[in-house]
């Protein structure tokens, strides 16, 4: 290891000033927007010796210059994501925004270029701006207090839509605008609720496809006129019918997927009076996650997600004939968008591979690579690939996650082993790159597991419907226990090393597994977590509210609420013995800190051990970098106090 060469140098007799100017400190110091309550400094020498593991970075694909033919990507060189630009394949990254806080989704006016749109929030407080960049410069073209989501530019790059709730605060009602003059900005519809969104105009730009998000298993679609504001519903909304994305093709033709008739996403089309779902293309054992249309019609490009792993097919709506890209390796692909000349633009990544942009030409699916993206100078082709675990649940349901083992020549024996719980709840773990977590396999040889319970998206509507309303959460919890048990058979882990993370609803499940489970487990890890659904509910944004009563249950309700206090693990909180490490953003809007100063002032209280870290300056999970680094290292703290001694 190279790093920990350049530190035993270090104990070498060297000139004093030299010696001074490279001592590694005792501890490391913490980001001034940190509050760590209750847990030791980081070490100096734990922070150094992870260094190179932290100084990987990725590129997404973000979009393309519609007459340039460069593309925009999303990376970091310093504390937070910002658009840069790239010119040509392999070309200079060169970045466009200098902003404190990241700054997402560019995008180009189509056809023109004249102006580009990028979205930001402040402290991760989710209530996004809309600003144009002009001269080097973010010009906001938003209220500056509301949450803002840019949806759709009009096919000729005149007007875009954007939904806001401005108006109350709660609902996200639809406007559009020329981005130009911002003062054209209208209201074209007013809604209720906060899962609206337009998925796209009509080429004369006299009404828009707009969608309206319920819960994973039901979404409609509306025509609206936008100069009479008149919403008009496409097809039976008495139907409950998911529908993952939207889009209206050159000919008028609607493209949709749906899991209407099918336990999966299927691409197909829309009748715009009926509403009738017709299949397109060959019968996909697995969803269709995106797509997107060839700015001549002649073909689409669409993901499959098979398990995990993505799959790009090119569609020919005249002919029915479907082609492959075999020249990706297994990996998920993201940012799917095809260019006005017919390149597919997409971010790829996997267990070897960080996230980069490439292309692909839709006449001889050759692949081209974009950006090879900083890996702190870690050779990747060493990585660990996962190995996809099955096992049956309590009742009798088949559950499965991705294994990642450490190098058994490296680290013989049994290993330890940290399980990680995804959010959503309607989430699914994915075998991609690993980044910071790849010391854990290769200088700690710690396993690592990432279960998809029941709930997860992936794997049909039927799965992901098992664990809706508080009756069913638990079912969820109980799947944890069946991944455990049978881990714990496993003869290259060590049962008694046992550790569990999770964020969002993944932190539910991280508390509730420190209470069911606490025999399996020696400590836990809880990221921006749910700790009473009764309280979340209360205090989860105005805007998000309704949507997640729809998957949790409706606290309103005396009989729901009585369960949802429940099964709520500040109720349990005496239960938790074990260590336990909190980690929150002061500004999450979807969960709010006090779920996280709850229960560890009652772990507290009840004689437990509770480390808690805080972002002041971030929201449902920590996006800079200098914040990420230092929860990392404190976790590193944490694993190796409770899981590795």
């Amino acid at each position: 290891m190279r790093y920990l060469s350049f530190l035993a140098a270090l104990s070498l007799p060297l000139a004093p000033a030299l010696a001074t100017e490279e001592a590694v400190p005792a501890a490391e110091p913490k980001p001034a927007a940190l509050i760590a309550d209750g847990m030791p400094e980081v070490p100096g020498d734990l922070a150094a010796a992870t260094r190179p593991y932290l100084e990987n970075r990725g590129a997404g694909f973000v979009a393309w210059h519609p007459r340039d033919r460069s593309i925009l990507i999303s990376t970091r060189f310093s504390n937070t994501a910002q658009i840069h630009r790239v010119a040509t394949p392999m070309g200079a990254r060169k970045q466009l925004t200098f902003e404190a806080e990241p700054v997402r989704g560019g995008i180009w006016a189509p056809r023109t270029a004249d102006i580009m749109l990028v979205q930001k929030d402040i402290g991760g407080n989710e209530f996004f701006q809309i600003y144009a960049m002009k001269n080097g410069q973010l010009e906001l073209l938003t209220d500056g207090k509301s949450r803002n989501g840019l949806n759709a530019w009009s096919k000729d790059g005149e007007l875009i839509a954007y939904t806001s709730t401005r108006r109350n605060g709660r609902d996200t009602d639809i406007y559009v605008m020329n981005p130009r003059s911002p003062s054209t900005a209208r209201m074209a519809a007013e809604v209720q609720g906060g899962g609206w969104f337009v998925a796209d105009f009509s080429a004369d730009k006299s009404w828009a496809l707009v969608g309206k998000y319920t819960s994973v298993q039901k979404s409609d679609l509306f025509r609206l006129d936008l100069a009479t504001g008149k919403m008009t519903p496409i097809g039976d909304h008495k139907k409950t019918v998911s529908l993952g994305g939207a889009s209206i093709a050159p000919d008028g033709t609607i493209w949709v997927t749906s899991d209407e008739g099918n336990d999966f996403q299927r691409l197909g089309t829309m009748d715009p009076m009926t509403g009738k779902f017709t299949p397109r293309g060959p019968a996909e054992k697995w969803d269709v996650d995106s797509f997107d249309i060839a700015e001549d019609g002649s073909f689409i490009a669409y993901v499959v997600n098979e398990a995990g792993m993505s799959k790009l097919r090119l569609f020919d709506p005249a002919s029915g004939s479907v082609r492959t890209v075999d020249a990706l390796p297994a990996g998920i692909i993201g940012g799917l968008e095809i260019a006005p000349w017919g390149d597919i633009g997409i971010s790829f990544t996997s267990a070897r591979s960080a996230a980069d942009a490439y292309s692909i030409d839709p006449r001889t699916l050759a692949v081209t690579r974009w950006t090879e993206s900083e890996t702190g100078g870690l050779d990747v082709s060493q990585n660990v690939e996962p190995e996809l675990v099955k096992v049956k649940s309590f009742d009798g349901l088949e559950v499965s996650g991705f294994l990642y083992r450490p190098d058994p020549g490296k680290f013989p024996g049994k290993r330890p082993l940290i399980m990680s719980v995804h959010g959503g709840p309607e989430g699914q773990s994915r075998p991609g790159f690993q980044g910071r977590n790849n010391y854990l396999l290769n200088e700690l040889g710690v396993a690592l597991f990432y279960p998809n319970v029941r709930g997860s998206t992936g794997y049909g509507k039927t799965f992901v419907s098992l664990d809706n309303g508080p009756f069913k959460r638990e079912d969820s919890v109980k799947d944890m226990g069946a991944f455990l048990d049978h881990l714990a058979k496993d003869k290259a882990l060590d049962a008694g090393r046992f550790g569990l993370t999770g964020g969002s609803y993944g932190g539910y499940m991280c508390y509730a597994a420190a209470i069911h489970y606490s025999d399996k487990l020696r400590a836990n890890l809880c990221v921006v977590a749910i700790s009473n659904f009764v309280t979340f509910l209360e205090n989860t944004q105005d805007y998000r509210r309704d949507l997640r009563r729809v998957e949790y249950g409706d606290e309103r309700d005396p009989v729901q609420r009585k369960k949802l206090t429940e099964i709520s693990p500040l109720t349990r909180s005496g239960e938790i013995r074990k260590p336990l490490f909190v980690v929150t953003g002061a500004n999450d809007p979807r969960v709010p800190a006090s779920e996280a100063d709850q229960i560890v002032a009652a772990v507290r209280k009840n004689g437990g051990t509770a480390w808690h870290l805080v972002g002041t300056n971030e929201g449902h999970g920590f996006a800079k970098k200098e914040n990420a680094d230092y929860n990392f290292w404190s976790s590193l703290l944490f694993w190796k106090r409770n899981l590795l001694n």
